[in-house]
C-alpha cells in the first residue's frame, strides 16, 4: 500500500464497532418515536372525534324539525319551541306537552320530572327522538326566557307566531 492510498479500516479499531451499531440503534429509536407519534396522533384524534361527536347535539325548532322529521329518523336531538298554553297535563311517567314554532306543533312526551322552571308560553329545548309524529323526551331543559332571547334574538317563536 502506498502512503497516498487510505488504508483499509482495522477490524479493532473503534470505529468498525460502533459506528454500524449507533446508526442501528438510531433508526430504531426513529421507528419507536415514529409509531409512538402515530398512536398519539390517531388517540387524539379520536379523543376529538368522539368529543366533537357528542358536544354536536344539535337543536332544531319545531318547525325545521317536522320538516326534517324523515331524515332525522330515531337520531337523539334536541326540539326546541315555545310551551303551548293549555297543553301541559302530568302523566304518571312526567308531563306530556305541545311546543309551537310559528304555525308548526309538536306533542311531546317527556318521562322524568320536569324543571321547577318549566310552564306553559316559555321557550324549553326537550332532548329526544320522534317516534312517529310524537316527540319521546326524558329531559327537559329550561332557559331563562329574557336572558335567552336577549342572546338568541328572533329564534324563538311566540305561540301566536311572533318571532321573540
Amino acid at each position: 500500500m502506498s502512503a497516498d492510498s487510505p488504508s483499509p479500516p482495522s477490524a479493532e479499531g473503534p470505529s468498525a464497532n460502533t459506528a454500524p451499531r449507533a446508526v442501528a440503534v438510531r433508526s430504531g429509536h426513529r421507528l419507536r418515536y415514529g409509531v409512538v407519534g402515530l398512536v398519539l396522533v390517531g388517540a387524539l384524534g379520536f379523543l376529538v372525534a368522539k368529543g366533537l361527536g357528542t358536544a354536536l347535539n344539535f337543536y332544531l325548532p319545531a318547525d325545521q324539525a317536522v320538516a326534517q322529521r324523515a331524515s332525522l329518523g330515531t337520531r337523539t336531538f334536541n326540539l326546541e319551541g315555545v310551551v303551548e298554553r293549555g297543553s301541559v297535563h302530568t302523566t304518571p311517567d312526567g308531563v306530556d306537552f305541545v311546543v309551537a314554532s310559528g304555525a308548526t306543533r309538536v306533542r311531546v312526551q317527556n318521562s322524568g320530572s320536569p324543571p321547577d322552571l318549566f310552564q306553559p308560553e316559555i321557550p324549553v329545548i326537550a332532548v329526544g327522538h320522534f317516534d312517529g309524529s310524537t316527540f319521546v323526551s326524558d329531559q327537559i331543559l329550561v332557559k331563562h326566557s329574557s336572558d335567552y332571547i336577549a342572546r338568541h334574538p328572533g329564534r324563538v317563536t311566540a305561540p301566536n307566531g311572533t318571532r321573540r
